[in-house]
Parts: C-alpha cells; sequence; structure tokens
C-alpha cells in the first residue's frame, strides 16, 4: 500500500507542476507580448515562480521515499 500511495503523491505532484508550469509561461509570454520593455524582470520573477512551483515535487519526492522505506 505504501509503493500505491507513493506512485499516486508522485503522479499528483508532477501533474501540478506541469500545469503550474504551463499556466506559468503562457502568462510570462502574455506579460511580454504586453509590455515588452518588462520583459527581464518578467523573466527573473518567473524564474522565481518556477523555482516555487517545482519545489512542491522535489518535496513529494523526498516523502515518497520516506513511505517506500517503512
Amino acid at each position: 500500500m505504501n509503493l500505491i500511495a507513493a506512485g499516486i503523491a508522485l503522479f499528483g505532484s508532477a501533474v501540478g507542476a506541469g500545469i503550474g508550469n504551463g499556466m506559468l509561461m503562457a502568462k510570462l509570454i502574455e506579460s511580454i507580448a504586453r509590455q515588452p520593455e518588462l520583459e527581464g524582470t518578467l523573466r527573473t520573477n518567473m524564474f522565481i515562480s518556477m523555482a516555487l512551483v517545482e519545489a512542491m515535487p522535489i518535496i513529494v519526492v523526498a516523502m515518497s521515499f520516506l513511505l517506500m522505506n517503512k
């Protein structure tokens, strides 16, 4: 059961991160199209936001390793 729980958690976090990154990139492109002069600032904010979005799957991977060891 622990392996199934770990797999479901990994699947959910991967799907969530994929959707989050897709939405983030879509809004970045839209924002750059509206205000091209802010491209540098927008890109910096995008990288910070992407790091926060990607942090959750990394945490879930660590938690699923803990689940598999029990």
